[in-house]
């Protein structure tokens, strides 16, 4: 879609969220609400992306990535900001139609915005609007239309009369624009309204009197426009969205025991057959192969990898390991930055000390190995193929463990045989 270019509207300082962070940059299932709609945005294969900010704009353009943002100094409505893009989308020759979409409203789906811009490009349309129905529509503004079903404009609920109150129809808030009829109505837009702002939606109906061809295409989940205003709001979209992850874990053939009290981010790759039991949390970029068992209450931070046949158990925490196939770690255990090799046994309450107050190191245990119970191995340190540690002992770093070999004490050493 190297034609479209998409507007996110990220400026408001979300005053109902009572935070110092920006409305956007907080967090739905561990990722940055304005990150969710760019991943969706990318997703079906929009590059040019710009995000309007205003409200601690620094924050906000630290977080993104492969975004161009745009200041909004004075927050003078919605209109007011997407004319600030308006010099950066000119220049592109390539752009045609503008996608805009709120930053706050993080839920929206790949499959309709491609179907709206499907849509859009089909009718060639001025404006193509994504709208819903609904039996109770307070807060929304509501779409008018003429005795020939035409929409004619867009009025704001506190603007409206009370024959427009009762419209069920409603403004989603994404709207997919023809980049230079945009401009040319953004620039007729007028502060008549109570708030004295710029709206937007006065484009739809500015357009329309000049005979422009107005569309829409319509959703029937209310989940997908649910803005985020408040605490609540937040879980709320916490809520949809993990329902959302587990069921598209579990069509491909995972179990998750108990859906309700699993979380597992964006992002995560599981394969079929797994295991995931109660309790567990599973961030981003975590890749679970065939056949594992992860859980109860485990956790498995970014770039932990496991591969096939894996069993993870109660209270433990990897993070930025890879485990080898049949390998066990079923007890009360912290692995950071570790390669495990097949077959490799840790026993309950091992620990591996990767952080020496100032750096992150390796720790590699080979094929076979046999972590005894309470072990304690302080990185860098390599633990030999076939290799034991017995029950207690603290393996120093960089004192490795050759391939079949048994340690034990504190500091560990090699156990000689008796003749």
């Amino acid at each position: 879609m190297n034609n479209v270019a998409a507007v996110i509207l990220a400026a408001g300082e979300g005053t109902r969220m009572k935070s110092s962070l920006p409305k956007v940059l907080h967090t739905v299932c561990g990722k940055p609400m304005i990150q969710l709609l760019i991943d969706t945005m990318q997703s079906i294969g929009i590059e040019k992306i710009v995000a309007i900010v205003g409200h601690r704009a620094d924050l906000v353009e630290k977080g993104l990535k492969h975004v161009e943002c745009v200041k909004q100094e004075h927050l003078l409505g919605t209109g007011d900001a997407v004319l600030k893009a308006k010099k950066m989308l000119l220049k592109d020759k390539r752009i045609d139609s503008v996608l805009i979409s709120y930053g706050d409203v993080c839920l929206l789906r790949p499959e309709t915005l491609k179907r709206l811009i499907e849509r859009h490009s089909a009718t060639s349309s001025s404006c193509t609007l994504l709208t819903s129905h609904l039996k109770n529509p307070t807060g929304y503004g509501r779409i008018v239309r003429n005795d020939n079903d035409k929409i004619t404009k867009i009025v704001e609920e506190i603007d409206s009369s009370i024959y427009e109150k009762v419209i069920e129809e409603i403004n989603v808030g994404v709207y997919c624009f023809n980049k230079d009829t945009l401009f040319e109505a953004l620039s007729k837009i007028r502060p008549n309204n109570k708030k004295k702002e710029f709206y937007l939606t006065d484009a739809i109906e500015i357009m329309a009197r000049s005979g422009k061809v107005m569309d829409s295409i319509s959703t029937d989940d209310p989940d997908e426009f649910l803005g985020v205003n408040t605490r609540h709001d937040l879980i709320n979209a916490e809520r949809v969205l993990r329902s959302r992850i587990i069921d598209e874990v579990m069509q491909k053939g995972v179990s998750v025991i108990d859906p309700a009290n699993t979380y597992i981010e964006p992002g995560v790759d599981i394969k079929k057959d797994s295991v995931i039991y109660p309790y567990t949390f599973i961030e981003n970029g975590v890749k679970i192969g065939p056949g594992c068992s992860v859980g109860p209450f485990a956790r498995l931070r970014r770039g932990t990898c496991l591969d096939s046949d894996v069993s993870i158990g109660n209270f433990v925490e990897i993070v930025r390991s890879r485990i080898g196939s049949h390998t066990k770690i079923r007890h009360q255990c912290y692995i950071g930055d570790t390669k495990i090799g097949k077959r490799v046994n840790i026993g309950a309450g091992a620990i591996v000390a990767n952080y020496d107050g100032k750096h992150k190191n390796i720790t590699i245990i080979e094929d076979d190995a046999f972590i005894g119970t309470g072990t304690i191995l302080v990185a860098p340190v390599k633990i030999g193929k076939g290799a034991v540690t017995g029950a207690g002992s603290v393996v120093t770093k960089n004192h490795n463990v050759p391939a079949g070999k048994t340690v034990v004490g504190v500091p560990a050493r090699i156990l000689k045989k008796k003749k």
